[in-house]
């Protein structure tokens, strides 16, 4: 059994975090000891590392909680696991292109101002106030 705190340690996942997972329930109630302390067996510590992975991956509460529906059935298709991961690449694609876009422009804008004149000229902070000077929407 391991106390909130080592739980914390092995994951690497907040202790406030681990008790908003217990909330929502994508984490089962943790056991409690005489002094009311939560405790977790192997298979919290595996369902948190799971949570954990998921997260990192950018999933969301909603997708991980239907992911551990799905686990917890292990007799279903497990069409909708890809599909959610699918979904997730997708949004990832979609986040990469955004971000490459913003590359460009910060790259554009940063090279109009040489950082060796004042304030008041400085290209930076006028495209930065002026969405007009931008080359392209972002």
């Amino acid at each position: 059994m391991f106390s909130i705190g080592e739980l914390s340690k092995r994951t690497k996942v907040k202790v406030p975090t681990i008790r908003y997972y217990e909330e929502m329930g994508l984490l089962a109630e943790a056991e409690r000891t005489s002094g009311n302390q939560r405790r977790y067996d192997k298979a919290g510590l595996e369902r948190l590392s799971f949570i954990r992975h998921a997260r990192d991956l950018g999933f969301s509460i909603e997708a991980i909680s239907s992911l551990i529906e799905l686990q917890e059935h292990p007799d279903r298709s497990c069409e909708t696991a890809t599909d959610i991961a699918v979904s997730q690449l997708v949004d990832v694609r979609e986040k990469i292109k955004r971000l490459k876009l913003l590359e460009k422009e910060l790259t554009r804008i940063s090279k109009g101002c040489d950082g060796h004149g004042i304030s008041e000229d400085c290209y930076v902070l006028a495209s930065l106030a002026d969405h007009k000077l931008c080359g392209r929407e972002h």
